[in-house]
């Protein structure tokens, strides 16, 4: 028999949040356990008690019927306890292998690495993973996909591996990468290791686990196995409500204008010329496979990359943007995909992150900022788009995933813009809330912005558009009206496209 994990009575405080409220139930070696609930529910702070990231305020936890109390994550792995979180903890000046047994590389009696050893050990490990890379390579070297796998090898390493912990795993991973990871998961699991795994995807989860563990507001509900659940049941304890079709629900009542933005024959170094049109009030959706363009065509427009070719007109008035801050002054902006990364500034509170584009409009003429002036834009902004948290002084990277992402949608629709951008808006955030970001896009068009939408899930993509932009290798293979969208239809484009390939 694997091993067992118990938990008993964990609560956890945080000023003014009661993040984990007497949670008790067990997970059990050659299972894999989803961990699931909205944004804020609790699953990434337990996670955190779990491995010594944080100490709970009472309550303790057993693996194999002995009472742990971690107080760092080194105590953790070091008790066979791994967690891999959405955020990359890697080394990228360092080889794989280096990354992989950082702190334990194998060395003779006098001391010295052997960096040989350490290279064929890893690339044994690399092997077993399928991937094509070597152990060799600086991981800074390598995509944010097999970046993360690289962490993922690294837990999968250590020989006294009893728990691994997966935190959105798959959020930055191809299917065919998906795919080498759940049989990883799956080899895992045949050697009796408990397996928590922490995700959105309804579908992964239905694919992966044997259990799901439901979570709301902190509290443990209760679990469920997968195979004799419906996922709506799922979704309804989940949220203590039935979504039931959450775009048929939506207020759209609305009136589509003139032409908002025109772009002609817009490229970079990354994208193919590309042209399309957006109205007032629409809701203009960008589909495709992962490296078809989207962004790049959106940041050449916003000036992130300079504009090979092309030319950009807003309200029939032609625009160059040099930059980001310019596109902005312009009225374009835009909510990166990775949040973490190129959107929040993560040592600044909700009020720092919500203000950060406002300082000319907060401050006099001397440029001093007023700090009255701030707070009223930061407490306007947690009230207008819901944001849960106890202070408009709380640490940003305190919040949930989705609350972030209302942050910083605060922040640039706080500048008034007449034009949208969302990259995977919705990506890492739960079913519950995510409703909540479909019916905010909805109210965006119905103020008279201009939205795009990029999203790789097709029914958002089809639920939310009035039209479809589909690209295919860097450049424009179709576009299909909100009636005539179907997952199959935007699949061919994307795959096949209409276009002639070079």
């Amino acid at each position: 028999m694997g091993s067992v994990l118990e938990f008993q009575n964990i609560t956890k405080y945080f000023p003014g949040v009661k993040a984990l409220d007497n949670i008790s139930f067990k997970a059990y070696g050659g299972e894999v356990l989803a961990f699931l609930g909205e944004n804020g529910a609790g699953k990434s702070t337990l996670l955190k008690v779990l491995n010594g990231d944080y100490q709970p305020n009472s309550g303790k936890y057993l693996l194999d019927g002995e009472e742990k109390h971690f107080r760092s994550p080194h105590e953790a792995i070091e008790a066979g306890i791994s967690v891999i979180y959405q955020e990359r903890q890697i080394l990228l000046e360092l080889s794989v292998a280096e990354n992989i047994y950082l702190g334990r590389m194998p060395a003779n009696k006098f001391g010295v690495i052997n960096t040989r050893k350490a290279n064929e050990m890893a690339q044994k490990i690399i092997e077993d993973f399928g991937l094509p890379i070597q152990a060799t390579t600086k991981v800074k070297d390598l995509n944010v996909a097999y970046q993360q796998m690289v962490e993922i090898m690294k837990a999968y390493s250590r020989e006294n591996l009893k728990v691994i912990c997966f935190d959105e795993p798959t959020a930055s991973l191809s299917d065919a990468e998906i795919d080498v990871l759940f049989q990883i998961i799956e080899k895992l699991k045949a050697e009796g290791k408990i397996i928590l795994y922490v995700s959105h995807r309804m579908n992964e989860i239905q694919r992966i686990t044997d259990k799901v563990a439901i979570f709301k507001d902190g509290c443990y509900i209760d679990t469920f196995a997968t195979k004799e659940t419906e996922e709506q049941t799922l979704v309804r304890k989940m949220v203590g409500r039935d979504l039931g079709d959450v775009y048929s629900s939506l207020d759209r009542d609305k009136e589509i204008g003139d032409v908002l933005l025109e772009v002609k024959n817009v490229s970079s170094d990354y994208v193919k010329p590309v042209s399309f049109t957006l109205r007032k009030g629409e809701v203009l959706g960008f589909s495709g496979l992962v490296g078809a363009g989207r962004t790049e065509v959106m940041r050449a427009i916003l000036g992130a990359d300079p504009m090979r070719s092309g030319e950009v007109y807003l309200e029939g008035k032609k625009i160059v943007n040099h930059s980001p801050k310019q596109a902005m002054e312009n009225g374009i902006v835009m909510v990166p995909e990775d949040r973490k990364l190129q959107g929040l500034i993560s040592n600044l509170s909700v009020s720092g992150n919500i203000n950060i584009s406002l300082l000319g409009q907060n401050s006099n003429k001397l440029g001093i900022i007023s700090s009255k002036k701030e707070k009223e834009r930061a407490v306007e902004g947690i009230r207008d788009f819901n944001i849960k948290t106890p202070s408009p002084d709380k640490k940003i990277l305190e919040l949930s995933g989705g609350n972030q992402q209302k942050c910083i949608v605060a922040r640039w629709i706080a500048t008034h813009p007449k034009v949208l951008i969302l990259d995977e808006p919705t990506k890492g955030i739960d079913v519950g809330a995510k409703s909540e970001f479909y019916q905010m896009i909805c109210n965006f068009a119905k103020q008279g912005l201009g939205v795009i939408l990029i999203s790789s899930e097709l029914p958002e993509v089809i639920g939310l558009s009035d039209r479809i932009i589909v690209m295919r290798n860097l450049r424009v293979s179709g576009e299909v009206s909100h009636e005539d969208a179907t997952e199959e239809k935007l699949l061919s484009l994307g795959m096949l496209g209409e276009e002639a390939d070079e």
